[in-house]
């Protein structure tokens, strides 16, 4: 019996088949591949910590920030989200050193198939972990920008034809056609950008296939709410993206509790 306890963080991963992935609890860093099949207990104390500055806070913002660090922290910009509103390569930026590093860096465009074919932006650090964190079956870079800006403006141009959302639900269903070629669309895409925007389009890029460890997906998912109930047990049947898959039918997001405190026992 494995019990751990601390503040919830999203899970790390690793590019493999499948993925491998590691829960994290403030320092605490547990492989879990090799538990799915075993029976896992998560209890939530009701107690939130700031993921940025560690304060405790009655509620969490933005997946784990207090409101103060919600309002004032690099990460949490209105430019992660929409990536367009980046302001960092006109000088415009809540903390200029941290800009620099992830606005003012190489990103990349990129179409992935999660609940369907999908257009998204990540730094260039950020593959294949992006992909991973969205469940993402294959990916495929289609254009490298030098700054994160640039990436959100080819982005919201092709927004116009391809979603930039996933149906979390029939992610995790694996509700997809499987068969989608991201490579068949790339070419008709770069036709659908202005011209100062198709220099930065890659033309010889492959597809990605990830896969993930879980035998059989559920016809029908049911997420936990830890708001509403602060205990859950039953068999972990699978992982994907950053969700659990417990008892082949109820998912927790652990990235959305993020910052909270839990008691995790793995039998």
């Amino acid at each position: 019996m494995i019990e751990l306890e601390g503040n919830l963080r999203k899970m790390k991963s690793e590019f493999s088949a499948p993925i491998e992935y590691s829960m994290i609890l403030s320092n605490h860093i547990l492989p879990i591949n090799e538990h799915i099949g075993s029976q896992i207990k998560l209890e939530w104390s009701g107690i939130i910590h700031c993921v940025k500055c560690g304060k405790h806070t009655n509620k969490s913002f933005f997946q784990g920030f207090c409101y103060p660090c919600f309002i004032t922290a690099p990460e949490s910009s209105e430019c992660i989200l929409k990536p367009e509103l980046c302001r960092a390569h006109e000088g415009i930026s809540r903390d200029r050193e941290w800009s620099e590093k992830y606005c003012l860096s190489n990103h990349f465009v990129y179409l992935s198939l999660t609940s369907g074919i999908k257009v998204g932006v990540t730094r260039y650090t950020q593959i294949p972990t992006r992909w991973i964190d969205q469940g993402a079956i294959k990916a495929l870079k289609i254009a490298k920008t030098p700054n994160r800006y640039l990436a959100g403006a080819i982005e919201v141009k092709l927004k116009e034809f391809v979603s930039d959302r996933t149906s979390w639900q029939k992610m995790l269903k694996n509700d997809v056609n499987i068969d989608l070629e991201l490579s068949t669309y790339r070419a008709t895409l770069k036709e659908r950008l202005p011209d100062e925007l198709k220099a930065y389009i890659l033309d010889k890029e492959k597809e990605k296939v990830l896969q993930y460890p879980i035998d059989i997906y559920p016809k029908k998912v049911k997420s936990i709410n830890f708001e509403k109930v602060k205990f859950f047990q039953g068999e972990l049947t699978g992982i994907k993206g950053q969700y659990i898959y417990i008892d082949n039918q109820f998912v927790i997001n652990l990235r959305k509790y993020s910052g909270y405190y839990f008691k995790i026992s793995l039998i």
